[in-house]
């Protein structure tokens, strides 16, 4: 029984690194352009993941089994707790690394990474290669790519239909150095030393959209529809990742607890990681890698949450992290503010994530082993 402890502990343990790592990314375009303050952006993805991973137990169950080893290693490799607490313990070191230094990375990267280390450790000659490939590989090389084209592809008709609509973005003045000093008959008066007022596209100054659709505000609407968004891929990432997570408790001696409990409290953990330690992530992701408006926002929200839903109802193992960042990278190819050297550091991490989960898990799958021969 205290096995099964353990690969409890493993899996709780992976879903608040893996909400610690994951969860704000999708208000991270809200936070990033000034539509929401950091605490409200938090609430509203705290809320869209626990939707999506109460959603996930009737749309997602393809991913439960895709993810607790089935076609990877014998059924008999799969059933053993050691495999699975192993594949658990490494992803989660793995990503709360990342987290630790405020890297984007793909919790499912690590899980992929933990099966292939676990694996080799305990059925090395039985390891199918060519399941790893085709059913994990591919969907997650070829999912950032395709976000960053979409997302680059539809930008310019994006801003084409809001120029027909006559919708104008303007862009304010900053006013930099300046201090407000109020006087006897309460009027205020701007003073400053060397006052500089320039016409900025800062990050720190805000963009704001002029005109009205349907005679609704266009900044209201842009405003109102890019939360919706992020809500969208908040609700796609619970939908997405908890299944993976449930799928290491997926063993037959927890067959007689309500997968419903199990759930829930793989999803309350992924809540508790992000309200935690989501704010470097936050930095990183909504602010550094490239300055947004809201519709660039909207744009970059719209494409991810379509693309992890559909992947998801697919039980295709897509990545939420690199759609996202993807996506992000997508208007940055149009703006030409993007910053290429942290893009590279997030790049290099995603590379190192699997072959680090990979040799945690072989690591723990070693070690556990033999101190499960010593107990028996």
């Amino acid at each position: 029984m205290t096995i099964y402890l353990v690969l409890a502990m493993a899996a709780f343990v992976l879903a608040y690194a893996n909400g610690a790592n994951d969860n704000f990314k999708a208000t991270a375009t809200v936070y990033g352009s000034g539509a929401l303050p950091y605490k409200r952006a938090l609430k509203l993805a705290t809320l869209a993941q626990l939707s999506g991973s109460v959603a996930s137990l009737f749309l997602a169950a393809v991913l439960v089994k895709a993810f607790s080893g089935k076609g990877l290693v014998p059924d008999e490799v799969v059933a053993d707790p050691v495999f699975r607490c192993a594949v658990g313990a490494g992803a989660a070191l793995a990503v709360l690394l990342a987290t630790r230094f405020g890297l984007p990375v793909s919790t499912t990267h690590a899980l992929i990474g933990g099966l292939a280390g676990a694996g080799m450790a305990t059925a090395p000659a039985a390891m199918a290669w060519g399941a790893l490939g085709g059913k994990y590989f591919l969907p997650l090389l070829l999912s950032p790519l395709l976000a960053v084209t979409v997302t680059a592809g539809l930008y310019p008709l994006a801003r084409a239909l809001r120029k027909r609509l006559g919708i104008e973005a303007s862009s304010c003045i900053c006013v930099e150095q300046a201090q407000a000093v109020p006087q006897a008959e309460g009027a205020l008066i701007l003073h400053a030393e060397a006052t500089a007022l320039t016409l900025s596209a800062d990050h720190r100054c805000s963009l704001r959209y002029q005109g009205a659709v349907f005679g609704i505000s266009a900044q209201q609407a842009a405003d109102t529809l890019h939360k919706c968004s992020a809500f969208s891929l908040g609700f796609a990432r619970g939908l997405n990742d908890t299944p993976k997570i449930m799928g290491i408790l997926a063993v037959a001696a927890l067959a007689d607890i309500d997968s419903r409990f199990i759930l829930a409290l793989v999803a309350l953990f992924m809540a508790a990681g992000g309200l935690l330690h989501s704010r470097r992530l936050a930095e990183t992701v909504g602010k550094h890698i490239t300055p947004m408006n809201t519709g660039q926002g909207l744009l970059a929200n719209l494409v991810s949450s379509s693309l992890v839903i559909g992947a998801s109802l697919l039980g295709s193992p897509v990545s939420t992290t690199h759609i996202s960042t993807g996506s992000i990278f997508g208007i940055g190819f149009w703006t030409g503010r993007t910053d290429w050297k942290l893009a590279g550091g997030i790049v290099l991490a995603w590379a190192a994530t699997l072959p680090l989960g990979a040799a945690l898990a072989y690591g723990f799958a070693v070690g556990l082993a033999r101190i499960a021969h010593r107990i028996t």
